[in-house]
């Protein structure tokens, strides 16, 4: 029997929250915060709506998780967000204890394992789910960025 709830299921509820984040202006990153294949918190980059350099899709996950939850430790929830964190959310999520960390595309240059940030010790990073249709649509992003410049 094939399994409903997997990395892809959940993988594309944030390529639908980055495709949100595309339509808005947004650099395209979307995440989901999942407990028990339950989602409990949908986001997508918000630094240019809220003027807010922290508005990134992980940080706005992060807090409606933790206020869905009624604490600030996320132990138990995975993290299925586009692009692989960079160095600021790879720290909050250290600080919230995830369990698991599932992203599409690397970001090679300020992507949180080429920078080499330490993650919580019991949290698990695994990526390149739906990588491809990630990268597609950042590239498909700046590319319109560039020529409307």
């Amino acid at each position: 029997m094939e399994k409903i709830f997997d990395d892809t299921y959940f993988m594309k509820k944030a390529l639908q929250e980055a495709e949100i984040a595309f339509e808005k202006g947004e650099i395209p990153v979307g995440a989901v915060i999942v407990i028990d294949n339950k989602v409990i918190a949908r986001a997508h980059n918000l630094t240019e709506t809220l003027n807010d350099v922290t508005a990134h899709a992980e940080m706005q996950a992060i807090t409606a998780a933790a206020n869905y939850l009624g604490g600030k430790y996320l132990k138990k929830c995975t993290l299925y967000v586009t692009l692989e964190p960079c160095q600021m959310c790879a720290g909050a999520l250290y600080w919230s204890q995830i369990s698991n960390i599932v992203y599409g595309a690397r970001d090679e240059a300020r992507g949180c394992i080429n920078l080499q940030t330490k993650l919580h010790p019991k949290t698990e990073m695994r990526g390149g789910i739906m990588e491809a249709e990630a990268a597609q649509l950042m590239k498909r992003f700046f590319i319109e960025k560039r020529n409307l410049n």
